[in-house]
């Protein structure tokens, strides 16, 4: 049930930062002051936009919190949309691969959870988006593919291409090859000799894309590339259609990108961290750049709020904007321009959390509560 309420006392962090005032809403959206309503007396708590999170894959944990515990997705998706909404965030996008990798990665196992998905966003107050990771040496998928983002509504797609290229064409054994085999049950010759089939035939790859891509923009699909590392592998991708840039490598790639027009996504563990954990670009060199658009949970989902105070606190930029990254921004790369700041008409997505410890106390999405807890609750139902 969407609530009609009248908040009070509380600083509210609206684009131009944080002010004290009233904030009323009503019928899941943001109004104008509205007197009448019934007042819940917030003070010395913050309000802020509920977080956009535009790329987590934090929910796997969830679907298989040990090897093979996966039979009912739906009980691991609601355990996963707790902990989202707890985290403050209002509308979550879940990556979900589809990979040669096999597995909770593989085609069968994307199918079950976009499908799980589905039957369960209606149930919940998050909005839960899907997005596709799609490994581009499938030459065999890539009708399959089409046919399964038109079937479940999937809004975003991201090209990845994580063959181990570089041994393959070496004739040399993956590292990890063996237990990434038996993991996924499949006889690791038989796996090696599926990898080294997609690696030959990776020149047919571009033409293939090409008609992908085409599909998918027909259809209003938003497109990304993932791990770019050089300039002229993200001008590539941009030439084809492709401009999202999500989680580029280097420096070089994230500029190429920025200059390009394309939108930049950066991970916020890669912030909290102080830099990536596999050497990459660091995302808050790029957000003091002024090159990155939206912060990502990535694999981890307390990451978000962690991130943007850090940026604000270390004199990176202001809390107005290091809050956008993690709403504003990533709501505009969405297109989901009804959602990401604090204004009238906007959708009520709010975050109200404790200043002090910045203990998220209570997220509300369009309206409806997702989380509550504390004093908080204790202040909404008295």
């Amino acid at each position: 049930m969407s609530l009609a309420l009248r908040l009070t006392g509380a600083e509210v962090l609206r684009p131009g930062g944080r002010k004290a005032g009233p904030l009323s809403f009503a019928e899941g959206r943001i109004v104008e002051d509205r007197p009448g309503l019934r007042e819940v007396d917030l003070r010395s708590y913050m309000i802020l936009p509920g977080i956009v999170d535009i790329h987590g894959d934090g929910f796997e944990r969830h679907l298989a919190p040990r090897r093979g515990a996966m039979k009912d997705l739906s009980l691991g998706l609601r355990a996963a949309e707790a902990e989202i909404a707890a985290g403050g965030i209002t509308t979550a996008v879940l990556a979900q691969f589809y990979s040669w990798e096999g597995g909770m990665r593989g085609p069968e196992f994307a199918e079950r959870v976009f499908a799980a998905i589905g039957a369960l966003r209606d149930q919940v107050a998050s909005t839960l988006l899907t997005q596709l990771r799609f490994e581009i040496p499938m030459l065999e998928d890539y009708g399959a593919v089409a046919d399964m983002v038109a079937r479940h509504g999937i809004g975003y797609v991201v090209f990845n291409d994580h063959l181990p290229h570089d041994e393959l064409e070496k004739g040399k054994r993956p590292k990890r090859l063996t237990g990434q085999a038996l993991r996924i049950g499949r006889n690791p010759e038989k796996h090696l000799e599926f990898m080294q089939g997609l690696h030959a035939r990776m020149g047919e790859v571009p033409a293939a894309l090409d008609g992908l891509i085409e599909a998918l923009v027909a259809r209003g699909v938003r497109l990304g590339s993932h791990d770019d590392k050089t300039a002229s592998e993200r001008e590539t991708w941009r030439a084809r259609g492709v401009g999202i840039a999500e989680f580029p490598e280097t420096a070089e790639a994230v500029e190429a990108a920025h200059l390009g027009g394309d939108a930049v996504i950066m991970g916020a563990p890669n912030v909290v961290r102080g830099g990536s954990h596999n050497g990459n670009a660091s995302a808050a060199e790029a957000v003091m750049m002024g090159y990155v658009d939206a912060l990502a949970s990535d694999y981890h989902y307390p990451s978000l709020r962690r991130a943007a105070f850090l940026l604000a606190d270390g004199g990176v930029c202001d809390l107005a904007t290091a809050w956008g990254l993690i709403s504003a921004g990533p709501a505009r790369v969405l297109g989901l321009t009804d959602r990401g700041t604090i204004l009238p008409g906007q959708r009520a997505d709010l975050v109200v959390m404790e200043p002090k410890s910045r203990a998220i106390c209570a997220t509300l999405s369009g309206g409806r509560v997702s989380y509550m807890s504390g004093d908080v609750a204790a202040r909404f139902v008295g």
